[in-house]
């Protein structure tokens, strides 16, 4: 009985690290298909928004090494009746969000919340219809990542709980170009740890 125990426990744990593996492979393999799909979108003349001094010597952008530590799973938790409201912007635009949910996650032995946003504007469309927004700060910011924060795309669960992947955090694109108008992270989404994931910031 106790060979028994011994084995069932041994088969347990080789399943339990065979699906991790998994779910890290998974995430690395998504988190790099990011990667190569905002660099080309950086590298494409018309799609990118870096001055054209930078353009010209542009290899890649850099990024955080990937720690799939920085890929949690949060409960979801849907707003009833939020009020639309004007997002903050680093020029005069007011572009109009509504909070669509609060993500609560542990972190480095933390527990965290984080507001997620919906753009009104572009839940008309049906690209867009289930996209979520996340911005946030955190204490690389200034150092080793944007000053003003970065930001997550993420699209409306089914269930009560969602994938949020910090290696997948970019940069406002006014960080490259102050042409453009970005959303300000509310001071509710500043996070009291350092995300070392996603996309830097070296200038």
């Amino acid at each position: 009985m106790k060979f028994n125990r011994l084995l069932t426990a041994t088969i347990l744990l080789m399943s339990i690290t065979v699906l991790a593996q998994t779910k890290d492979s998974t995430a690395i393999s998504s988190i790099l298909k990011f990667q190569e799909d905002l660099n080309a979108e950086f590298a494409n003349a018309e799609e990118s928004p870096l001055l054209e001094a930078d353009f010209a010597t542009f290899t890649g952008l850099p990024f955080y090494p990937i720690d799939t530590a920085f890929y949690v799973v949060a409960n979801f938790e849907r707003a009833t009746d939020a009020q639309p409201f004007e997002m903050k912007t680093t020029t005069a635009r007011r572009p109009v969000y509504q909070l669509y949910g609060t993500a609560t996650f542990t972190l480095k032995g933390q527990t965290f919340q984080l507001q997620i946003f919906q753009n009104l504007k572009l839940r008309e469309s049906e690209e867009y219809r289930d996209y979520l927004f996340l911005p946030f700060t955190d204490l690389t910011c200034g150092d080793g990542s944007y000053p003003g924060g970065r930001f997550i795309d993420l699209k409306i669960p089914s269930g009560d709980t969602i994938i949020i992947d910090f290696n997948k955090a970019y940069n406002p694109l006014c960080a490259y170009n102050a042409k453009y108008s970005c959303p300000i992270p509310p001071a509710e989404n500043a996070l009291d740890v350092a995300i070392t994931a996603g996309v830097q910031y070296t200038h």
